[in-house]
């Protein structure tokens, strides 16, 4: 089945440019503000198919990014984990609740699905037709190496090391997804082999972060697997656009908000 799977936000946890700046327009860092492709939403992506829409996670920036993408429709969610900047938009639900007219299936780990109901306890209630006045989803249980078939797909779950917390990575035949990663355990990166297509977290060009790939420990991964494309994404104010085009080596590029990328599951 063909599947394209859509950039709808590429920045770190503060977006980009970040609140502040010398006149309160935006900090940039060294990122030019005239290049629109630096203009970054938190990380999230959407992926389609004749099957139906998965949305992978809900930034806080989650109506913009679907608006922007003339997305009206999601079919079901995944959550990598529960951190702010993947989940702060889960209250947008509610609306694409009522599009759907009933609840959402979502998927993620014990942990996750712990940490988010905690936070979002009414988004776990049942449902009490006939309207939606909170986000209502059906969970559902997922754990790394295993693959689910979700609108169609066969997903297979991917385990990461977060520095002080796990997330999950994805792979759809030959795309796969990995966000917010600095450390894979030998099993979980094997699951990688042979991708095509590789989305990957790339929070700086500096030196190693504590919860985050930089550039080296991407460029090192690549070299290893050796997909045929690897895209950037979770991109910190240290990673301008055009700079990163002119210097990355062949086959690496710099993801942006909006990027389409065509794949074929297997």
């Amino acid at each position: 089945m063909r599947f394209r799977t859509i950039l709808l936000g590429t920045g770190g946890s503060a977006g980009l440019p970040q609140i502040g700046g010398a006149d309160g327009a935006g900090e940039w860092g060294i990122c030019d503000p005239g290049e629109p492709r630096n203009r970054r939403t938190r990380a999230s992506i959407l992926i389609e198919s004749d099957g139906g829409r998965i949305l992978v996670d809900t930034a806080p920036e989650l109506r913009l990014q679907l608006t922007d993408n003339r997305i009206g429709r999601i079919d079901a969610v995944i959550f990598t984990h529960a951190h702010a900047d993947h989940i702060a938009g889960l209250d947008e639900v509610r609306i694409l609740n009522r599009i759907a007219n009933g609840p959402i299936p979502a998927y993620s780990d014990a942990q996750t699905w712990d940490e988010l109901r905690r936070r979002f306890d009414y988004a776990f209630k049942p449902w009490q037709p006939p309207g939606f006045f909170r986000p209502v989803i059906e969970t559902h249980g997922v754990a790394p190496g295993e693959t689910h078939m979700i609108c169609g797909l066969p997903v297979t779950i991917i385990g990461q090391d977060h520095g002080f917390a796990r997330t999950l990575g994805l792979r759809i035949g030959g795309v796969a997804y990995c966000p917010d990663v600095m450390r894979f355990d030998a099993d979980q990166f094997a699951l990688l082999e042979g991708v095509d297509t590789w989305i990957v977290d790339c929070f700086t060009k500096g030196p190693p972060h504590p919860t985050h790939a930089n550039l080296d420990q991407v460029l090192a991964w690549a070299e290893t697997l050796r997909p045929r494309r690897t895209i950037l994404t979770h991109m910190g104010p240290d990673l301008d656009y055009a700079s990163l085009c002119g210097t990355l080596p062949d086959g690496i590029e710099p993801g942006y908000d909006g990027l389409i990328i065509e794949g074929e599951a297997t």
